[in-house]
């Protein structure tokens, strides 16, 4: 799914300003979805452009009028379509794990920084996961959320029981006297 579906998805749940959808963007999806102002505005634009939704503008004291989403019927057409995908990819994108395929080059102490920063980003992300209550949240929502938090309780643990592969091991020590 590319942005301006996902922004038509995220309205099938209410109207919604740029901002609003923002912040679901890194609270319900964050973990597996990036999206930021630069993608989010422009999508918005063009759905409304081709009516997949309508804009109202609220005007606010002192700041530019917000503008609020509402997805129309044809944008609920053209989500419903999508969701008729049945093999969607599933990809994964991490500059973590692209680093750490050239962890041959680095010295020890920068690894073991990689690791502490990647362990501290995890339990940030594990905390923000067991935040989002799931009795406010649509049954798909809670398995997305779960899911997540399944993924990063996983990468934490295999990061820790791990870390030896990358810092303080012989192979490390052999690989630094060969290089």
């Amino acid at each position: 799914m590319d942005i301006k579906t996902l922004c038509l998805g995220m309205l099938t749940f209410g109207e919604a300003s740029g901002y609003d959808l923002k912040k679901r963007f890194e609270t319900s999806f964050g973990h597996f979805f990036s999206a930021g102002y630069g993608s989010i505005y422009p999508a918005l634009a063009y759905l409304a452009e081709t009516k997949l939704v309508t804009c109202t503008e609220i005007p606010q004291e002192g700041k530019p009028d917000r503008k609020v989403y509402r997805i129309t019927e044809a944008g609920q057409r053209k989500f419903m379509d999508a969701l008729c995908e049945t093999n969607p990819g599933h990809k994964m994108r991490s500059e973590f794990l692209a680093m750490l395929c050239f962890a041959h080059l680095m010295e020890e102490q920068h690894l073991d920084s990689l690791l502490d920063n990647r362990l501290e980003a995890l339990d940030s992300l594990i905390e923000l996961l067991r935040s989002c209550g799931p009795e406010a949240q649509a049954r798909g929502v809670q398995f997305v959320t779960g899911f997540g938090l399944t993924v990063a309780l996983a990468a934490k643990k295999y990061i820790e029981e791990n870390r030896s592969l990358l810092v303080g091991s012989e192979s490390t020590q052999r690989e630094a006297a060969a290089g």
